[in-house]
């Protein structure tokens, strides 16, 4: 088998140990390093003196990044590979062994590379991914304040679409008290604009569904939550406003432009850009980056027999999110994803219904930044201009086990 690297080094990475095997020809040098900066900078010396080509680690946790970051600093090529690509012989699992075949695979360009972006895209991805853990969190805050009220016999979420708004937020503060809202407190707090004006439930609604039995301890637990979840918004703004500034100016019109797309907002387009970046360059068709996103069927066919469409484990930031703008695409009965949704959920089911939209969307994303196309919705009846005949026949089909009969034609 023929060589591509002369000078190579595979790696293996722990959190305390590294093990690495610099191959120089038919001849092999292995070192075991520690994890600090200093020793990793050592090993970067000692790969620069040897004229190392490319090394190769393995994506082990968070334990490569550091190394990489070491690498890239000092000049040298560096590819993370997914462990699972290069499984190694059973029954001879060491460390130096891991190294050595690590090595051996890399000489010889039997490693795909991972896509890793720069160091500046990285960070943007660290910002965006802590933002989404905080946001994650006060759902979850949330969710057990609505518990504490139901608890307490207060239905709040019928009086208010957002327990998180500053009504309810005015109402909870309120409560917590010990007051009960009763009619003339009620037109005191509406005048006073402490009750927004426009409530879904009506006035009678509000007073009862606000009157519910809370102990002195359930007012002091409930106090835990509110400011925590004061905490969290004011994380949550700083992120944003992190975010904002530290975004290019390129990254920032094509957050704009792929905001045209239906159910893509703001918080969702930085997202989708701290992972796939501006330069579509990197991936030669939309069918790569779905493919490498985890959002097209897969491939598992033997004997010309299809086993299972199963999709595979993409990037989870950006699968969650466009899933969640799938979500919201759909709501618009106007659009073509709702078009989409509606013809797939029909045979296929709600999630898998949810992932061809996200799907869908991710593809019109890729035309958008690669081309710089505007983003143009079809429309809700794009769908109906293809297979007429067919579907029309399974309309009739419908009408008839219905028990629906056409009406005789007269001769």
């Amino acid at each position: 088998m023929d060589r591509i690297y002369d000078n190579c080094c595979g790696i293996d990475v722990h959190k305390k140990l590294i093990a690495a095997c610099f191959r120089k020809g038919s001849k092999q040098e292995i070192r075991e390093f520690g994890a600090t900066t200093r020793e990793l900078l050592e090993m970067a010396d000692w790969l620069k003196d040897g004229g190392c080509e490319m090394a190769a680690m393995e994506s082990t946790a968070s334990y490569w990044k550091p190394l990489y970051n070491i690498l890239e600093l000092s000049g040298l090529n560096a590819m993370v590979v997914n462990a699972r690509h290069m499984k190694a012989v059973p029954g001879r699992k060491t460390d130096v062994r891991d190294a050595e075949w690590i090595a051996d695979l890399l000489q010889h360009g039997l490693l795909q590379p991972s896509y890793i972006p720069d160091k500046e895209q990285r960070e943007l991805r660290e910002l965006v991914r802590y933002r989404k853990s905080l946001v994650g969190e006060r759902t979850r805050e949330l969710n057990h304040l609505q518990k504490m009220l139901e608890g307490a016999n207060i239905k709040l979420s019928g009086t208010v679409s957002d327990i998180n708004g500053r009504s309810a937020r005015n109402i909870l503060e309120y409560l917590i008290t010990g007051a009960s809202v009763d009619g003339p407190k009620y037109d005191e707090m509406y005048e006073q604009k402490i009750i927004a004006h426009n409530l879904k439930a009506t006035r009678e609604q509000i007073i009862d569904d606000l009157n519910g039995v809370m102990s002195p301890l359930q007012r002091r637990m409930m106090k835990e939550p509110l400011a925590h979840l004061d905490e969290l918004n004011i994380h949550i703004k700083n992120l944003n406003d992190e975010i904002d500034s530290f975004m290019k100016p390129e990254e920032k019109q094509a957050s704009h432009a792929i905001q045209d797309v239906t159910g893509i907002g703001n918080t969702s387009a930085q997202a989708i850009l701290s992972v796939i970046g501006t330069d579509m360059e990197r991936f030669p068709t939309d069918r790569h980056i779905s493919s490498w996103a985890g959002l097209c069927p897969g491939d598992n066919e033997s004997a010309r027999k299809r086993k299972s469409g199963k999709t595979r484990k993409g990037n989870s930031l950006l699968r969650t999110t466009l899933i969640t703008c799938a979500h919201a695409a759909v709501k618009n009965k106007k659009s073509c994803f709702h078009a989409q949704f509606m013809g797939v959920s029909s045979h296929r089911g709600k999630k898998r219904a949810y992932v061809a939209v996200a799907h869908s969307m991710l593809i019109a994303i890729y035309h958008i930044l690669k081309d710089g196309v505007v983003f143009k919705d079809l429309g809700a009846d794009y769908y109906n201009q293809f297979n007429k005949e067919r579907k029309i026949n399974a309309y009739l089909k419908k009408l008839k086990a219905l028990g629906w009969e056409a009406p005789a034609v007269a001769a």
